[in-house]
This record gives structure tokens, C-alpha cells and sequence, in this order.
């Protein structure tokens, strides 16, 4: 994939064991995927984050799993069931892989691709005070 990485997020994910590495590099293919207009960068010190239009996820390697936080209000449908923590949670949900288990890349680009239309439109918090589920993705 051809897109504008940030070096910091280069770093990040260069310190991490090699598993690791490769789910934080599929991951960060999928969301510039969703997306060209996705932009890296670093919050909170040292976590790297994935905008456009507001946060569309972040990546967190944790010493058994990498968690994958996805900031979508608790709105954007999970059907294939890849949601694996903070399901009550009103700002973010997570995704977390172990090592050896494969990215569902289809499910979780979906997610990406409304999570940025619902950006588009406002944001989550916007499209729930009006009573919207989702902003049509295109």
C-alpha cells in the first residue's frame, strides 16, 4: 500500500515483538484503505491514532495481544462479532488479536469505512443526539 505514514508510528510499531508488528501493520493497511484521506499520528504520549474528520481507531500492544481501539459510539454494527471488549463503552470499543489469529480484514475495514462516513456526517455523537444509527457510507 502507498500512503503517508508517520514516523513516530513507525517507531511504535517497530519496537514490538514481530507478531505484533504484522497485526499493527495489517491494521494500519486496512484503515488507509477505508480511506486515502486517513492521517497517523501519536496521542497520549506515544499511542498511534488513525484520523479523519475525528479518531477513527488507535493500536495499544499489550504484552499478550494487540487491542485495536475503534471510536465509534457504540453505533457501527458488528455482525461478523470481531468487537471483543467494551461493548457498554459510549466512546470506543475494542478489537484485540493474540498472536497467531488472523485479522478479519473484510469486518473490520467495514467498520473503518462507517466509522469515517459517520465522522463525515458529524461524528457518532452528533448522529445519536439527532436519532441516526449510521451515515450512509458510500
Amino acid at each position: 500500500m502507498d500512503y503517508e505514514t508517520d514516523p513516530r508510528v513507525d517507531d511504535y510499531i517497530g519496537l514490538l515483538p514481530g507478531w505484533q508488528q504484522e497485526i499493527c501493520r495489517e491494521v494500519r493497511d486496512l484503515v488507509h484503505a477505508a480511506d486515502p484521506g486517513v492521517e497517523e499520528t501519536i496521542k497520549r504520549s506515544v499511542q498511534p491514532y488513525f484520523v479523519l474528520e475525528g479518531n477513527v481507531c488507535a493500536l495499544l500492544a499489550a504484552k499478550t495481544h494487540v487491542n485495536v481501539f475503534v471510536y465509534d459510539g457504540a453505533m457501527v454494527p458488528d455482525p461478523e462479532g470481531i468487537i471483543t471488549a467494551g461493548h457498554d463503552n459510549k466512546t470506543a470499543r475494542t478489537v484485540s488479536f493474540r498472536d497467531g489469529e488472523p485479522v478479519n480484514k473484510p469486518a473490520l475495514l467495514a467498520m473503518f469505512r462507517q466509522i469515517i462516513a459517520n465522522n463525515r456526517a458529524g461524528g457518532w455523537r452528533r448522529l445519536q443526539r439527532e436519532g441516526r444509527q449510521n451515515a450512509p457510507v458510500e
